[in-house]
């Protein structure tokens, strides 16, 4: 049965970034480490660009998981860090969803490592009571494609939607008239092959 179209919408989103840590980032392997570290950058820009608030959380950090990404801790120095002393899925610390639930927002945009561990239990957690899931598929990872393709089958079957950083981030923005020279930076910032394509833009229209 098809689906309606639910579009992300920037005044109802809020970002999750779970468990991008030290430790469990050696464990991705089903995309380039410079490629994945890239992405969850871009998804952080994002975050910032469309002012969506954000929650940052990590899962027994003194243990093998190790610290979160450095980057993400200064990128967000205000939001909420949820540092789970043992909980393997997020939604079953109460300090968690209570921060997501005081944003007020119902559309959940959510990445992190692994995929069908600290992605997939919250994602299917927060479907169940009411919320929009969107995984972004290429800023979280995992051991292999095999286990990623479980992960977003489970999470697909129960209602959440896949997506790339890239079409998050035209579908929250949904006009370039909105802000051309905003837009065009996040993207060039995290695609080379698009600072081509502006360039070459620049270049004609400055003529």
């Amino acid at each position: 049965m098809n689906k309606p179209y639910t579009r992300l919408d920037k005044d109802n989103a809020v970002v999750l970034l779970v468990d991008h840590q030290a430790g469990l980032l050696s464990l991705v392997r089903d995309i380039d480490p410079d490629q994945f570290r890239n992405n969850v950058l871009a998804l952080a820009d994002l975050a910032k660009y469309f002012k969506l608030p954000t929650i940052l959380t990590t899962s027994f950090e003194q243990g093998p998981n190790g610290p979160l990404m450095p980057e993400l801790k200064a990128l967000f120095p205000d939001a909420p860090y949820i540092a789970r002393p043992g909980q393997i899925n997020a939604w079953d610390n109460a300090d968690f969803v209570k921060a997501i639930k005081a944003t007020g927002k119902k559309q959940l945009i959510i990445a992190g490592v692994v995929t069908e561990v600290c992605v997939a239990f919250p994602a299917l957690a927060a479907i169940e009571e009411g919320f929009e899931v969107f995984v972004i598929t290429d800023a979280s990872g995992t051991f292999n494609a095999l286990t990623r393709d479980s992960a977003w089958d489970r999470m697909s079957g129960a209602g959440a939607q896949l997506m790339t950083w890239f079409g998050a981030a035209c579908e929250l923005h949904r006009d370039w008239r909105n802000d051309v020279e905003g837009l065009a930076t996040l993207l060039s910032n995290h695609i080379p092959d698009y600072r081509n394509l502006i360039n070459s833009y620049n270049t004609f229209t400055q003529r």
